[in-house]
């Protein structure tokens, strides 16, 4: 007798088919703040100083964003690492900064890293701003300028710029000691005054004229000097026309 053997071969179509694998996504559940702050109480005046007069300077621009001791997320290995990377202060142009961020989330923005970073310095973390840190900035992000100052020491400012093979080039100061960011078109140097009370050399932004970028309320004090000074200045020729005018009535009644 003969056997025939068959198989049921069950139809399979492109609509009922679906894969065994998914794409690995990137993580959503991410930490914004890790507790830690900064260095100092002067750490924190400096890097909001260098945030609220960008801020100020470029007004109305939502082009950009200025952050500070905030993370940056650029992988999905660094998030399962725990490896943040919050610079004490960066700057992203070119970018809708009509809304505010937690953190920076590169994959949520477009591939983009930080423009500009500046770390600000202290002799715990100065190690690090000057080789893991820096390193990261060149080889990973290609931030074009970043910047290190410790505040507690005004000459501490170095800074470099990307050449055109992607590497950094340390930049050389200018006679006044600044340096000059080419992304913002901005010189970066000291400043000696009183901020919040503390009196010390602040790192501050210089338009290309050498004029200090303001903060709000010092440009409100420097209106409000100068319309002070053309009040004085009425009054001082309106004083000086009336003694005129007194004069000539007395020589014609004389």
């Amino acid at each position: 007798m003969t056997v025939t053997a068959t198989q049921t071969i069950s139809p399979t179509t492109e609509e009922s088919w679906e894969p065994s694998w998914e794409p690995n996504m990137p993580p959503v559940d991410l930490i914004f703040d890790d507790g830690e702050p900064l260095e100092t109480y002067r750490h924190r005046i400096a890097m909001n100083l260098l945030i609220r007069s960008l801020h100020h300077a470029l007004a109305p621009r939502n082009d950009f964003f200025a952050g500070g001791n905030m993370f940056v997320y650029y992988s999905t290995q660094q998030t399962k690492n725990k490896d943040f990377r919050g610079p004490d202060f960066f700057v992203v142009l070119d970018i809708d900064g009509s809304y505010s961020r937690q953190g920076w989330v590169v994959w949520e923005e477009a591939g983009r890293y930080p423009d500009v970073i500046v770390e600000l310095m202290s002799p715990s973390t100065a190690q690090i701003d000057l080789t893991t840190k820096k390193d990261l900035y060149e080889k990973t992000f290609r931030t074009r300028n970043y910047f290190v100052y410790n505040p507690f020491n005004p000459n501490s400012l170095r800074g470099w710029c990307l050449d055109p093979n992607q590497r950094y080039q340390e930049l050389k100061k200018n006679d006044r000691g600044w340096l000059w960011c080419s992304n913002l078109g901005f010189w970066l140097g000291s400043w000696y005054g009183t901020i919040q009370k503390d009196t010390c050399y602040w790192l501050r932004f210089y338009d290309s004229d050498f004029n200090l970028l303001l903060l709000p309320e010092e440009a409100e004090q420097q209106r409000a000097d100068a319309e002070r000074k053309r009040a004085d200045e009425e009054q001082q020729r309106a004083d000086t026309e009336g003694c005129g005018q007194k004069q000539l009535r007395i020589l014609s009644s004389q």
